[in-house]
């Protein structure tokens, strides 16, 4: 059996800030079906993760590209893949039936073949919506979960600035009330008047101006987790240039991180957020585009802080 199968691929490398018109939509005959003795599974793309990191792996060449399988680079013209959550309508593997909801790496499409099912795991709803399980129980809410109490481990009483927090980690974060969090998607001049006594823990999504201003504003011993920079990454001339005698003398650690990082903290993540979302704990913010054809200007939205909480595209209906 063969369907049409729609997908987003980039045209060419992108470089800069990306627009919509530098990608495009194809058409293909797809198989709902997979070779005798194969591992292959085929999954309806359902809802798909949309994220600032990608924009990395579209350039002709980023750093990125060399560390980890995640953001290795994009080749014009073919599918790109992203976390999602979709339904096997096909499977050779017999870990997977037709059927199953699952949840890994699948395309920026309407249907994707994973071949090898390591990036693809069963999916558990646990009583709630899919989106959910590519947002805030997935890589955006373990990103948030590892940095904030893993690698900064904050004390009660401590002042904690998140920046982006309109967005999926930073609204994330913004919900976490361990301690005294004040949530700023922009405070340059407003720093001291925010945290007149200093900021203890900055959560960094945004680097740059945002990541000097910070620990300008730092206390003594101050922690700075970065998962992002996403005000660098379209612009090759901004670049953070936080006073390192700042850095030394208050004893500032800086730690860069990714979600990928701590997968053995998923179990704990896992169970402590839905027990956070039964008890009305979290409170979710997304925002969800519909259909494959809206997936590059879903994208494009958040060079431009057109998003307010998690960026989705749900790509089909169940």
């Amino acid at each position: 059996m063969e369907v049409l199968n729609k997908y987003i691929t980039i045209k060419a490398h992108i470089n800069g800030a990306p627009h919509e018109s530098d990608f495009e939509l194809k058409t293909v005959t797809f198989p709902i079906s997979v070779e005798s003795g194969s591992n292959d599974v085929v999954v309806k793309s359902l809802y798909l993760s949309i994220d600032p990191y990608q924009i990395n792996r579209m350039k002709s060449y980023s750093s990125s590209q060399n560390t980890i399988s995640f953001a290795v680079g994009i080749v014009p013209g073919e599918a790109i893949d992203a976390f999602g959550v979709g339904r096997v309508v096909a499977s050779g593997h017999p870990g997977f039936e037709k059927g199953d909801l699952v949840s890994g790496m699948i395309s920026w499409g309407e249907y994707s073949i994973v071949k090898g099912t390591s990036m693809l795991n069963k999916l558990d709803p646990m009583g709630f919506p899919l989106s959910y399980h590519v947002g805030v129980l997935a890589f955006s809410g373990l990103t948030a979960y590892a940095g904030f109490f893993e690698l900064c481990k904050p004390k009660k009483g401590e002042k904690v600035f998140v920046s982006a927090a309109s967005g999926s980690v930073g609204n994330r974060l913004a919900n976490m009330q361990s301690c005294l969090a004040a949530t700023l998607s922009a405070a340059l001049g407003a720093n001291k008047r925010y945290f007149p006594d200093g900021i203890d823990i900055y959560f960094d999504n945004v680097g740059a101006e945002m990541l000097e201003a910070a620990v300008a504003n730092m206390n003594m011993f101050g922690r700075v987790a970065a998962c992002g920079v996403i005000s660098e990454y379209t612009d090759a001339a901004k670049r953070a240039a936080p006073n390192m005698i700042d850095v030394v003398y208050k004893r500032i650690t800086i730690r860069g991180f990714l979600a990928a990082d701590h997968m053995n903290l998923f179990a704990d993540f896992s169970s402590a957020t839905a027990d956070h979302l039964h008890k009305g704990r979290i409170h979710v913010l997304e925002d969800i585009s519909q259909c494959v054809e809206s997936i590059p200007a879903a994208f494009v939205g958040l060079f431009r802080c057109d998003n307010v909480g998690k960026k989705i595209v749900q790509v089909m209906d169940e």
